[in-house]
């Protein structure tokens, strides 16, 4: 079996050897609405709503760290956007993580609903102890954000299947190269590649990616016919973000592992919630279908003004909503109305030289 290391590197040299000579590999900017047409339309690219070279390009060496057919849209929401209208009729029921991305509960409730979709909710750490039946699609976002508790994939989808609905995951936090959904038999995975996958904070993106070839054309056929398109500057964008996704991925678990055990240790944090760490009560889970413990730290201060000093005490913290880019950041989650402590913060570790990063974050504890 093709390991995570030896796919990253073929997806890297996708374009070394069929790339004709004195031809750029870096894949081309493709800015236009329309296409040279034979008199009977054929071919791939016949209006630039239905397909892009520059998409192409990217979804081929998504689909490599995948390893499944992947399609890609302007943001993760229009992804998730996408397999909701694909899969979904009214009469059909639908499973949520109550603690997972607060936009996806909102889009089921004031979308879905009113369709005739019943909607429903179960916290991630209980999904295991929570009846599937009869929901035609399940969406299990794991780690969950923002309090990073853990859902069994492989036990949780084989369920979901049994039972004839629909797994899906979303992978964002981890990236193909920190989990395997696909693998470990989710239906479809769902990535906002605005965050690690990109990795640079400079454009909103996201993706589908499914080994069943009719869920793939339901889900293609909706950004073709309702216009959920990327643009071709911003897919470049990605594919750029996306080389050097394992070396920065790398980084960010490994500091985030550092620091997180330093953390759980200073006086001045309540909490450390982090996959990584031994006291994490799913802690053997992410062992097991983890690479590693991410790169995102729950982190409980005394309470609001204590989390509000130390954000803006650290030079090295970006006060952002977003997470995964090369730069750390933190931000309260509370005033989000997720249900966590007022003291309660979402660090995002980025690529900064661990040390330095730590020494940073002391100080502000400190101060």
């Amino acid at each position: 079996m093709e390991s995570a290391a030896e796919r990253f590197a073929r997806m890297l040299h996708l374009a070394s050897k069929r790339t004709p000579d004195n031809a750029a590999f870096a894949p081309p900017i493709v800015n236009t609405s329309i296409y040279a047409l034979p008199p009977d339309p054929s071919g791939a690219y016949q209006y630039a709503r239905w397909g892009n070279p520059t998409w192409t390009a990217l979804e081929e060496a998504l689909g490599v760290l995948e390893d499944a057919e992947a399609v890609t849209f302007p943001s993760g929401m229009a992804a998730i956007a996408a397999v909701f209208y694909a899969t979904l009729k009214p009469g059909d029921r639908v499973l949520l993580p109550a603690d997972g991305y607060y936009t996806t509960r909102i889009c089921a409730d004031r979308y879905l609903a009113p369709m005739g979709i019943a909607v429903e909710t179960v916290a991630t750490a209980r999904l295991e102890a929570c009846a599937v039946e009869d929901y035609r699609l399940v969406m299990i976002e794991t780690p969950s954000n923002p309090l990073l508790d853990l859902a069994d994939i492989a036990a949780t989808c084989a369920r979901v299947r049994a039972a004839g609905g629909l797994s899906v995951v979303d992978n964002t936090t981890m990236t193909p190269l920190g989990q395997r959904p696909l693998d470990l038999g989710a239906d479809l995975v769902v990535s906002a590649d605005t965050k690690a996958l990109n990795g640079h904070s400079d454009v909103l993106f996201g993706h589908v990616a499914a080994r069943n070839a009719q869920l793939m054309a339901a889900v293609r056929d909706w950004r073709r016919i309702v216009g959920a398109i990327p643009g071709p500057f911003e897919s470049w964008l990605v594919h750029r973000g996306l080389e050097t996704l394992e070396v920065r991925f790398a980084r960010m678990c490994a500091s985030a592992q550092a620091l997180a055990e330093r953390l759980a240790a200073h006086p001045a944090v309540h909490e450390v919630r982090y996959p990584g760490l031994p006291g994490h009560p799913q802690h053997a889970l992410a062992r097991r279908q983890m690479t590693s413990g991410g790169a995102l730290i729950g982190l409980t201060l005394a309470d609001k003004a204590a989390a509000e000093r130390f954000i803006a005490a650290c030079p090295l913290l970006r006060p952002a909503t977003s997470f995964g880019g090369v730069h750390s950041s933190a931000e309260r989650r509370a005033r989000w109305g997720d249900q966590v402590a007022e003291g309660f913060l979402r660090v995002s570790i980025g690529c900064e030289p661990t040390e330095v990063l730590w020494q940073a974050l002391e100080r502000a504890l400190s101060a």
